[in-house]
C-alpha cells in the first residue's frame, strides 16, 4: 500500500461503492487478460529493500523524516515505523550491464544514503528484525507521520476489535500484546520483482510458492525480537500476527488471514485478484474517479485503482502486481519472503538464486507443483522460518532432506541452468550462485552469525542480553559495510 491516503472516516456507502468498483475492476482485468495487451517483450526485474535506522550506539533511531529530507531522493520513502526507510531500486532487464553492475548500483545508492543519514545522527542497517528493538520502541508514537499508516492502523483495529496477541515459541518464548500495528514495522524485507507475461504468470507464481521455504532457510536473518531468541526467521510469524484483523472467534471459523500464503496452485493471475475480492473486506475503501470500463472502451489503459489498493492490503508472500507505466500495463510477481540483508552481496546472490530457479522450474516437463501438495509448500515455509539453514524440507523425488543437501544436489544446478536460459553466462553466474553454494557448504547465514555472536558475548561475560545485542548489532554493521557475504563473518 504505497499511495498517500487522506485521514477520514469511512461510511457504509463508501464500502458498498468500493465493493462495486472492485467487481468492475475485476471484469475489466478479465477482459484485458483475454486480449493479452500487456507489456512482456522486455521483461524486467526490480528490487525494494526495507532498512532500519539506528543511532551511533546501534539503538533504534526514530528519525526517518529527518533522514529522508537529508537524502532528498525520490527512490527513498518512509515505511510504517519512524525507524524504517525503503529504497526502490530502478527496474532493469536481468542482463543489463556486466557482472556486478546491479550490485554496484545498489551499493552506491545505499552508501550515498548512509553518508546523508550520518550527517543527521542516524545510520542504515539491513537486517530482518533490528536486534536492539524493544517493546517500548513499537508504541503508537513510533508510527510514521504519513496519514496512510495511522489510517491503516485504525482500520485494522476496528476490524479486529481487540489488542493484538503476539506469541512466538522458539529457543525462548515471547508472549505479549500490542495496541497498534507498529510491531509490523519490526519486519524489514527484501522484495524481488519479476515481470512476466499473463500466460506465464501462474507458472512463475507456482514456482515461487514452491521454493519459498528454501529461500527462507538459506537467507534467514531475524533470530531476535524484543530481546528474545526465537525463530531463525522470526519475521515470518511476527508479520503474520501483527497485521491480523481476526479475533480468535473469527479465526476459529476459518476466515483467511490477510498475511497469507494462499491455499492452492493457480491457473491464472486472475485467480489471485478474484480471491482477494471474494475473501477480504476492504480496509481502505477509497474510490477513484476513473471509470475503468470507459477507459478501456476509449482505447486507454485503466489503472484499476480500487483493485490495486485492495491488493496492497493483502500481504501474500508472493503478491501479484498490476501496474501501468508509460510503456503500458504489466504484471509482475512481488517475492516478499526474504529478510533484508545481511549485505548487498548476499541480497544479489539471493536474487540470482530466485530468478534462476524459478526460470528452470517453469521449463520442466513435469513442474514441481504438480508433484507437491500446496499444504506441504506452506509447511516448508514455516519449518524453514523456525529452523533456518538447519531445516529439513520436503521436495518431490527426494522426500524430507536437509535444505543444504537439497540445494547443493538438486536446486543449485537448476538455478545455474535457469540463469543460463535467461542469458547469463558463467562469468555472471559463478560469483552469485557461489555465495549460495558456500552458504550451504558452511551451513552458515545471517541468523546463525547473530545468535552465535550473542552467545559468545554472553559467555565472555556480557551478562545483560540487551548489551550483548547492542554490541552484536554494531559489529554486524561493520561487516555489512565490508560487503563480505555473511557466511564468511567470524564470531569473535
Amino acid at each position: 500500500m504505497g499511495r498517500d491516503v487522506p485521514a477520514l472516516v469511512f461510511t457504509r456507502e463508501d464500502r458498498r461503492r468500493y465493493r462495486e468498483k472492485m467487481h468492475t475492476d475485476l471484469e475489466v482485468l478479465a477482459h484485458m487478460l483475454s486480449e493479452s495487451g500487456f507489456e512482456s517483450e522486455r521483461p524486467r526485474v526490480g528490487l525494494e529493500i526495507e532498512l532500519n535506522l539506528v543511532d551511533d550506539h546501534g539503538l533504534p533511531a526514530m528519525r526517518n523524516t529527518d533522514v529522508l529530507r537529508a537524502i532528498a531522493d525520490p527512490a527513498w520513502a518512509s515505511e510504517l515505523g519512524r525507524f524504517n526507510l525503503e529504497i526502490n531500486i530502478p527496474p532493469r532487464e536481468l542482463t543489463t550491464g556486466g557482472p556486478g553492475d546491479w550490485e554496484r548500483a545498489i551499493r552506491d545508492a545505499l552508501n550515498h544514503a548512509e553518508d546523508r543519514a550520518s550527517a543527521v545522527g542516524a545510520h542504515l542497517i539491513m537486517v530482518g528484525i533490528l536486534p536492539t528493538l524493544g517493546e517500548s520502541d513499537v508504541s503508537e508514537a513510533a508510527l510514521s507521520g504519513d496519514p496512510r499508516y495511522r489510517l491503516l492502523n485504525e482500520q485494522i483495529f476496528a476490524a479486529r476489535g481487540e489488542d493484538l496477541r503476539i506469541t512466538v515459541d522458539g529457543v525462548e518464548r515471547l508472549a505479549t500484546y500490542a495496541d497498534t500495528i507498529t510491531p509490523e514495522a519490526a519486519c524489514t524485507s527484501t522484495q524481488f520483482h519479476l515481470q512476466v507475461a499473463p500466460r506465464d504468470f501462474p507458472l512463475y507464481w507456482n514456482a515461487a510458492q514452491a521454493i519459498a521455504g528454501v529461500q527462507i532457510a538459506l537467507a534467514a536473518n531475524s533470530p531476535f525480537l524484543f530481546g528474545k531468541e526465537l525463530w531463525r526467521e522470526t519475521r515470518i510469524p511476527l508479520f503474520e500476527q501483527a497485521t491480523d484483523t481476526r479475533p480468535e472467534e473469527i479465526k476459529a471459523q476459518g476466515v483467511r488471514p490477510r498475511v497469507w500464503f494462499g491455499e492452492r496452485w493457480i491457473t491464472s493471475v486472475f485467480d489471485l485478484f478474484e480471491e482477494n475480492v471474494r475473501y477480504f473486506p476492504a480496509l481502505l475503501p477509497l474510490c477513484e474517479d476513473e471509470d475503468p470500463q470507459r477507459e478501456l472502451d476509449n482505447g486507454r489503459v485503466p489503472r484499476l485503482g480500487e483493485l490495486t489498493l485492495h491488493n496492497g492490503t493483502i500481504y501474500r508472500w508472493n503478491r501479484p502486481v498490476y501496474a501501468v507505466t508509460d510503456s503500458g500495463p504489466h504484471l509482475r510477481i512481488e517475492n516478499r519472503v526474504l529478510p533484508a540483508g545481511p549485505t548487498v552481496a548476499d541480497i544479489i546472490a539471493n536474487g540470482a538464486f530466485y530468478y534462476g530457479l524459478t526460470r528452470a522450474l517453469v521449463d520442466e516437463d513435469r513442474p514441481v507443483w504438480t508433484r507437491m501438495s500446496f499444504s506441504v509448500a506452506e509447511e516448508n515455509l514455516h519449518t524453514a522460518a523456525r529452523d533456518g539453514i538447519d531445516a529439513r524440507l520436503y521436495w518431490p523425488g527426494v522426500g524430507e532432506v536437509p535444505v543444504t543437501e537439497l540445494v547443493l544436489r538438486r536446486l543449485l544446478p537448476l538455478a545455474h541452468r535457469g540463469l543460463e536460459l535467461a542469458g547469463l553466462d558463467a562469468a555472471w553466474r559463478e560469483p552469485l550462485l557461489g555465495i549460495i553454494e558456500q552458504r550451504c557448504v558452511t551451513a552458515r547465514n545471517g541468523a546463525l552469525w547473530q545468535t552465535e555472536t550473542v552467545h559468545h558475548l554472553e559467555q565472555a561475560g556480557v551478562s545483560d542480553r540487551r548489551e550483548a545485542l547492542r554490541q552484536m548489532t554494531r559489529t554486524y554493521m561493520d561487516y555489512m559495510h565490508m560487503n563480505a557475504p555473511a557466511h564468511t563473518w567470524p564470531v569473535d
